[in-house]
Parts: structure tokens; C-alpha cells; sequence
């Protein structure tokens, strides 16, 4: 389904020049829960932000149902990103002004979507994540794991090819981390590829498959056992 070949990503400091992704390669097949760890600097954001578009490699090739994705336009990777990619950031990145429903409905009423048809599948996808009594509350009357639930809900209400999840646990609470990750693994289980950034090792244990950077360099790329994984994880 995806396809990274010999990725390369630099940055100028200064009078020097810093290599936060060298020459990665590696595939990840439709419908895989892909946990990228490592300490922080690793590569881990950076490397999230290649694949998912939000930023664009030096070098190399990144690719998706045969499409070149690293050949786009700005125009065309916009579109591509809004019509084939769920985001989930830790800080939520809800807007404020609107309801838990509004803020789900948004990225539907961009594609142009009618808004009854949008209203809709905001609905279902905030049942689906377990706020349905939640529907016209504004982001300043939910708690915190509550507003990362309305985050997943818009990520996930136009059916992505791809979640992206960059350190989605790292403002939570255990308890509230673990209805989180929870809702990942049945949406999983349902089909949907997750590819996500984590520095908890515990929960990368949750995922079917582990890669791990240092120094923008794959040191470890491992497939976990699904049950053994989650029964380790819930133990910790």
C-alpha cells in the first residue's frame, strides 16, 4: 500500500547541516498498525510528516495505491492529503469555537459534502468513539481525552486510507490514554491502517508492527504478536 524508498531528509542549522532522516526504506501493507519509535530526536515526527505530506523529503520516493506521492504539486498533495488521511496531533488541534459535531463535519463540508449527509457521518464517527451524548458540546466543556476522541472522530469521519497518530497519548492521563489506544485497536481490527508515533514503549506494544529510529536510521523493524503484545501492555 505504501511504499518508502531511500527517504532523505536534511535541515540547515546554522552553518551546518543536520540529516533527520537518512535514507530510509520500507513498505507498509494495508491495513498494519505501525507504532515508529525512538528517543526523542530520533527521526520519529519527521519521518511522520514525510509520509502523511505535511512536509516534503529531500530525496527519494514516497508512494501510495501506485501513486507517486513525492512527484505532487503543493496543490495536489493538499487535495491528496484531505481526501486520503486522518490526523491526530497530541495537542487535539480542535477548534474552539466549535462543537465536538461542527468540528467532525469540517473536513467533510471542505471535500463538499452536503451538510445534512455531513452531519450525518459526524454523528456516527463520535458514536463510533464513544461521545454520543457529546455532540453539541464546545472543546472547553470536554476534558482532555474527551477532546482527543472528537480529534479521532474527524480523523477517521471520510474513511482514510491512512491514520496518522503523532504522539496521540502524550497530554493523557493513563486511564484516558488507554480508551485512546483502545479505539485505535478496534479501528484496526476493522481495517484501518494506523501509522503512529509514540515514545511510550509500552504502548507500541499495542501495534502488529515496531520501527524504531536513532539518528534518522532504522535500528529495529519488528512485527509484534496482536494478543500477547496487548496483554503485555495492559499488565504495565
Amino acid at each position: 500500500m505504501l511504499t518508502v524508498k531511500n527517504l532523505l531528509k536534511k535541515f540547515q542549522v546554522a552553518d551546518s547541516e543536520l540529516i533527520a532522516l537518512n535514507n530510509l526504506s520500507f513498505d507498509v501493507p494495508e491495513g498494519q498498525f505501525l507504532a515508529i519509535t525512538g528517543r526523542s530526536g530520533s527521526g520519529k515526527s519527521t519521518l511522520l510528516y514525510q509520509l502523511s505530506l505535511l512536509d516534503k523529503p529531500n530525496e527519494g520516493q514516497i508512494s501510495l495505491d501506485n501513486n507517486h506521492l513525492t512527484d505532487f504539486t503543493n496543490e495536489e498533495r493538499v487535495s491528496f492529503r484531505r481526501d486520503n488521511f486522518g490526523f491526530i496531533f497530541q495537542d487535539y488541534a480542535v477548534l474552539p469555537a466549535l462543537t465536538a459535531k461542527e468540528n467532525c463535519m469540517l473536513p467533510l463540508l471542505m471535500q463538499g459534502i452536503e451538510k445534512s449527509i455531513a452531519t450525518k457521518k459526524a454523528e456516527a464517527a463520535l458514536i463510533r468513539v464513544g461521545l454520543q451524548d457529546k455532540f453539541d458540546n464546545l472543546p472547553s466543556q470536554l476534558s482532555g481525552g474527551q477532546q482527543q476522541r472528537v480529534s479521532i472522530a474527524r480523523a477517521i469521519v471520510h474513511n482514510p486510507k491512512i491514520l496518522f497518530a503523532d504522539e496521540p497519548t502524550a497530554n493523557l492521563d493513563t486511564e484516558s490514554s488507554k480508551v485512546v489506544l483502545d479505539i485505535f485497536l478496534d479501528l484496526n481490527k476493522n481495517g484501518q491502517t494506523i501509522i503512529m508515533v509514540t515514545h511510550e514503549p509500552e504502548y507500541a506494544l499495542l501495534a502488529q508492527r515496531n520501527i524504531e529510529l536513532l539518528d534518522g536510521k532504522i535500528i529495529k523493524d519488528i512485527m509484534l504478536e496482536r494478543s500477547e503484545s496487548k496483554n503485555r501492555a495492559r499488565k504495565k
